[in-house]
């Protein structure tokens, strides 16, 4: 572990000195970005990993923040759909103006206040949710759409009979569904905390250098040297350790804890305890929400007990892709450690037959709705955010569900 270490601050200083001389070099800066100079920004990495990240792109990762505009809001800003009913009198009307969107309430037909579309939270798989800036702070606007039920509802843990605008949104949320923003101040109002913000700073999504580290050094090197295939100047996935790889992801996927430093500062092969305060009250799975606590799922897993030193979240997800959706693409991977004929093999085969190797997620990893966020609409009412759980075990329930649903087909 020691001389791990040791390598990673090697590493580390040799890198700085690459940059630095680069750098001393240029009249200009290399590269401009706003978490420092160690860092090339995401279009830097095209021109060698062009199919890459283009694969990328499509993915929620991606697109778990993006500007507001009418490429990235779902939700419908036609008259016959564009409402949120509080009470017969009170109502918010999505409106687009001059080429902007807007959120607008009105009391009695009368406007009362209005505020824009500036971030879009959410890649639009679920539900999105936006915010506004009013000067350093950003606000959640009262109204989220629903991709699931196709319709605009009622923002999470708003009250359902009057209007707010006034949550103002900490940087911890955009810790996790953005890659910078830089924290300029803070005040306290009503024994709460307000993070004043730098909106010019904001870098959108999930990008590179968020899970690969920062790559300036990395790119100022292969600019030079085109020729050279081997990486340098930055950690590879393969030089981590397994918890390492996992931690990297459960940065953001273990929960809601309080940081005890910034999770931007968070780089491969760091440790989450140095970055976090310790989880005193440790769940069972059965009370682990499904929304962002994949991590401690995933470890009360038997599959990930039995493959604790080889199986990560990488074992089973590709990152740069979209597979969201390709059950058998994922089953493929599960059959890679239970291959058929063996003794870890599902002993439903002779009930389903050639189909078992098609969907094994449905039944070991059923779609849960989470307790902690759900979305309330007009008509529907509740509408259930439902989260694969990654607690890989065996549902009766949706075992059955899937068994009648191979069989209806």
């Amino acid at each position: 572990m020691l001389t791990q270490r040791w390598f990673k601050i090697l590493l580390g200083l040799i890198a700085g000195t690459i940059l630095f001389q680069y750098c001393v070099q240029r009249s200009e800066p290399l590269f401009n970005d706003p978490r420092g100079m160690g860092y090339a920004g995401a279009a830097a990495c095209v021109s060698c990993h062009a199919s890459t990240v283009a694969a990328y792109a499509q993915t929620a990762h991606h697109n778990t923040t993006t500007p507001a505009d009418e490429k990235n809001i779902k939700g419908s800003f036609h008259n016959d759909s564009n409402r949120f009913h509080y009470r017969t009198d009170l109502e918010v009307v999505m409106e687009k103006k001059e080429g902007k969107f807007f959120q607008t309430a009105y009391e009695a037909g009368q406007q009362k206040t209005s505020f824009p579309f500036d971030i879009v939270i959410g890649s639009g798989r679920k539900a999105q949710t936006f915010l506004y800036w009013q000067d350093s702070n950003a606000y959640q606007l009262p109204v989220t759409y629903s991709v699931i039920g196709k319709c605009w509802v009622n923002s999470p843990n708003y009250p359902t009979d009057k209007v707010r605008f006034d949550r103002v949104i900490p940087i911890g949320c955009f810790e996790c569904h953005a890659s910078f923003v830089e924290r300029t101040g803070m005040r306290e109002e009503k024994g709460y905390r307000i993070d004043q913000l730098n909106k010019q700073s904001v870098i959108y999504g999930i990008d590179c250098e968020r899970c690969h580290g920062p790559g300036a050094a990395h790119v100022a090197y292969q600019q030079e040297h085109p020729a050279e295939k081997l990486a340098k100047y930055i950690l590879t996935y393969k030089n981590l350790t397994n918890i390492q790889k996992m931690e990297n992801c459960a940065t953001c996927h273990s929960g809601l804890r309080e940081p005890m430093r910034s999770p931007f500062l968070f780089k491969p092969g760091n440790f989450l305890k140095d970055f976090y305060r310790p989880d005193t009250v440790k769940q069972s799975a059965a009370t682990l929400d499904v929304h962002g606590n994949q991590y401690q799922l995933l470890m009360e897993s038997q599959c990930f007990k039995g493959a604790v030193e080889t199986m990560s979240c990488g074992t089973c997800h590709d990152p740069h892709k979209m597979e969201r959706n390709d059950m058998k693409v994922f089953s493929t991977r599960c059959m890679s450690c239970h291959q058929q004929n063996g003794p870890k093999f599902c002993k439903m085969a002779p009930k389903l037959g050639a189909t078992i190797v098609n969907n094994c997620i449905d039944c070991h990893m059923p779609a849960i709705p989470s307790k902690l966020i759900s979305l309330q609409s007009e008509q529907a009412g509740s509408i259930a955010n439902l989260v694969r759980s990654h607690l890989i075990a065996k549902y009766p329930d949706a075992t059955s569900k899937y068994l009648k649903s191979v069989r209806d087909e």
